[in-house]
């Protein structure tokens, strides 16, 4: 192999290895940042000598035992300070810690290694923002240069709320165990939320020039499919799954030749990803039979599965996508879900009727500078024939967007509806 290869090589072992070597350090010494520190030795050992040595056989077992040389040399270092602060008669500091702990701490548990991680890395202490960054740095594998430019935000804010993060576990105290039952019930609540929004900006990015980044896409699909199996009794978990492998096979659909937006009813279905669409059923049929009250997850996953089996958009099932929001709203009310509501039952019963309930939500305040309540106003107004006021709506949700893509379609629908005699055909301006 090439230099070039083999640091290829590394750098996808690292994004395949790095999850399960910080777990197992996690749990034996206890400090996220001292964990990933030992971690991101071993990486630089790899760098240093395998253009020499070549890859391993096993490169992950090489990374994890130049991680514990490393810990080790760490720890005999702090047993001779130790020992120089007895001599001093000073306060003993320091941890009693025996080799032999090590190869235990490391070498088992593989699967709570990686649940623990997760639930650290998405501990509800932690900000939105901090959980985001740190779990796409502990478990993503993604460097602070690949975040900041997957959320274009500056390199130096995500790394000040990854430090941030580390220091307000360490201060917090969190505990290094793996609950269980109702805690971590509760606890997997957090880690759902921190997945699907990661999966949400690849998925249709609230900023920037791109209107999808796929590989945060990638990136949260291959957490939820850790999860699923690392929790494998929570439907949740796997209504997440399910949701995130649905939509995830529309997205060779969902931008076309020059990277513009191609929305739901558009969309050319020979495209979509059959094995992605196989796979988000069979996780769907997994939470469903697992038994209980359907979830949030589930809810939206059976949404997109109405979608999925829909040959044509015409075939689609909107009376009961509809059905699906109405619960959904019972179980979580908010206003978007209601927004999403109307879109169906503008395709099951007309526009009108989905307008009814637009009208009602334009009051609320935290739709105020929602982008797609205007939106899908304008896309309602233009299908009854209310062109002057669906142009304004296109003109007002353009100008709330913050996606270049986005308000480009936004503006091409605005100025569609101005010319009478080129008028698009009807089509919602919400895609799931």
């Amino acid at each position: 192999m090439t230099a070039t290869e083999t640091q290829r090589a590394i750098h996808a072992v690292w994004r395949i290895e790095s999850a399960r070597l910080i777990g197992g350090l996690v749990r034996f010494v206890r400090d996220v940042g001292l964990a990933e520190e030992l971690a991101q030795d071993a990486l630089v050992a790899a760098l240093e000598q395998w253009p020499e040595s070549g890859v391993p056989k096993n490169p992950g077992a090489w990374l994890m035992a130049a991680a514990k040389h490393r810990a080790i040399d760490l720890m005999r270092r702090d047993k001779r300070l130790e020992r120089k602060h007895e001599e001093l008669g000073h306060e003993q500091v320091g941890r009693e810690l025996a080799t032999p702990d090590l190869d235990a701490a490391i070498d088992n548990d593989v699967g709570d290694d990686l649940l623990r991680l997760i639930l650290i890395s998405c501990h509800p202490v932690l900000s939105t923002e901090a959980r985001v960054a740190l779990t796409l740095r502990l478990l993503g594998g993604l460097t602070t240069e690949e975040i900041a430019r997957a959320f274009l935000v500056p390199e130096p804010t995500v790394a000040q709320r990854i430090v941030r993060a580390k220091r307000t576990l360490a201060e917090a105290h969190v505990p290094f165990e793996v609950p269980r039952g109702a805690e971590l019930t509760a606890r997997l609540a957090s880690v759902l939320e921190v997945i699907y929004l990661v999966f949400n900006e690849g998925y249709s990015a609230t900023s920037g020039d791109d209107w999808v980044r796929p590989a945060l896409c990638e990136d949260a699909l291959r957490l939820g499919r850790i999860l699923a199996e690392l929790v494998p009794t929570e439907p949740e978990v796997h209504g997440l799954v399910a949701l995130m492998e649905l939509q995830a096979s529309r997205l060779r659909a969902r931008v076309g030749p020059s990277g513009e937006p191609v929305l739901l009813l558009d969309q050319n279905r020979a495209r979509w990803d059959r094995l992605l669409i196989r796979r988000g059923l069979t996780a769907l049929e997994r939470a469903e039979k697992l038994g209980g009250t359907r979830g949030p997850y589930a809810l939206q996953a059976a949404i997109s599965a109405c979608h999925a089996r829909a040959n044509t958009a015409a075939e689609t099932d909107w009376a009961r996508i509809a059905a699906l929001y109405e619960e959904l709203a019972q179980l979580v009310p908010s206003p978007v879900v209601e927004l999403n509501r109307a879109v169906a039952l503008s395709m099951a019963f007309g526009p009108a009727a989905g307008l009814e309930l637009v009208e009602q939500l334009t009051s609320e305040p935290s739709l105020q500078h929602y982008h797609l309540l205007p939106s899908v106003r304008g896309d309602l107004l233009a299908k009854l024939g209310r062109f002057d006021e669906a142009r304004a709506e296109f003109e007002r949700a353009a100008s709330l967007t913050r996606n270049t893509r986005e308000r480009e379609l936004l503006l091409e629908r605005a100025a569609a509806c101005a010319r009478p005699a080129r008028r698009p055909s009807p089509e919602t301006a919400h895609d799931e």
